[in-house]
């Protein structure tokens, strides 16, 4: 058998840089063999200058919203935002379907192996065919007024058995807090196939105002968007500590964005999940948070209470690329005191962990396949496959 050896300035496993004469070791399928010193790699090495890395898991994205790019004004704030992608959003299913086909070959060649991808029709589907992508897909439902929710609950099954008969990796999950009723909250905690649960959590301050007090800007979205909200009765309290507790299963959940988690949110998120034997990972995208309303999370808070980091990209409606290197770019500008290491961590093995794929993606251990990425000193990247190294 032949293999593949690379050797660049420095190699990320997945979890730590190694010793800087470590050469990686690959079959020519992509298959990982082994991490080994440079005086025991024999000949035939490929020399690379900058930092070799598993693939990127891109654990959140819109998929279908990738015709939208350039689409909506930046900084509109949420309820505008949503506005905008309610309005806009219906074009030529062609279009559609090329726009992400390009991204999902963009994602692709920029080092990204699988993707954590949000699923509001089946339109996706088409535009999946790419065999060096992995998709998680996750079937998102909204439904504010309680009496939608059986129906918007089935709607919802039929969407994912349409996915799950091309592609088994699949979740039925909810939209955000302030668009799915406790109702249809209770009827997605009980679908037995959900092993992976992602929500959009916190991700703004009208989120907050709504779920707790009963106020704020999202009123005027529902107004414009012709939305019952009479049943509703706030919670006085804050958002993810009024609906994580309707999930109740031993799973994993994404919470997405957590612009406003506050220091008090995550120990009552880390004791809550504690009980009910859940990972819970928060998910990073924060180009999309400064693209929509220039805020970031707290980032300092979520690692002093070592929660479990991931990144993701959102859309194309809320980003100007998807890439994920973009979004480490981003956190070191803004969160210069930590390290390159644990940023790459959180694109790799975290990621695949979060989505159940550390079996095979995250980090270069033998017998996985997860892709190679080269980030340059530009902070470009070159990526080889997980199917195909050359």
């Amino acid at each position: 058998m032949s293999y593949f050896k690379f050797k660049a300035d420095k190699l990320f496993d997945g979890y730590h840089f190694s010793n800087e004469d470590a050469v990686l070791v690959s079959e020519e399928d992509g298959t990982i063999e082994d991490i080994v010193l440079l005086k025991d790699a024999g000949d035939d090495i490929q020399y690379f200058s900058g930092i070799l890395s598993p693939g990127f898991i891109n654990c959140h994205c819109h998929l279908e919203l990738s015709h939208m790019k350039g689409l909506v004004p930046k900084q509109t704030g949420m309820v505008d935002f949503v506005l905008h992608i309610v309005m806009e959003r219906h074009v030529d299913e062609n279009q559609i379907i090329e726009a992400m086909e390009k991204s999902a070959n963009d994602m692709l060649l920029s080092g990204i192996v699988a993707v954590g991808d949000i699923c509001n029709n089946t339109i996706s589907i088409a535009a999946k065919k790419n065999e060096n992508l992995y998709y998680h897909n996750f079937i998102e439902i909204a439904g504010f007024p309680p009496a939608a929710a059986a129906a918007r609950f089935q709607s919802g099954v039929e969407m994912y058995r349409s996915f799950t008969a091309v592609n088994p990796a699949g979740s039925l999950i909810p939209h955000a807090p302030y668009s799915v009723s406790a109702e249809l909250f209770g009827l997605i905690n009980e679908f037995p196939e959900n092993k992976i649960i992602s929500i959009h959590n916190q991700e703004s301050a009208s989120e907050e105002e709504f779920i707790k007090n009963g106020i704020g800007d999202f009123l005027r979205m529902f107004q414009k968007m012709g939305i019952d909200i009479s049943s509703f009765k706030a919670s006085g309290k804050s958002s993810v500590q009024t609906w994580l507790p309707m999930f109740t299963k031993q799973q994993s959940i994404i919470l997405v964005h957590n612009v406003t988690t506050t220091e008090e949110d995550i120990a009552f998120i880390l004791q809550q999940s504690a009980v009910n034997k859940q990972s819970v990972y928060f998910c990073l995208c924060p180009n999309a948070n400064l693209y929509i309303h220039a805020e970031l999370p707290d980032l300092k808070n979520l690692i002093k209470q070592d929660c479990r980091l991931v990144i993701g990209t959102d859309s194309l409606a809320s980003n100007d690329k998807l890439c994920i290197l973009e979004e480490i770019k981003t956190l070191l500008i803004n969160f210069p005191g930590i390290k390159k290491e644990t940023f790459l961590q959180w694109a790799t093995i975290n990621g695949a962990l979060a989505l159940g794929i550390d079996e095979k993606f995250g980090s270069f251990e033998k017998g996985k396949k997860p892709g190679v990425v080269l980030i340059n000193d530009k902070g470009a990247v070159k990526s080889w496959s997980a199917k195909r190294i050359l």
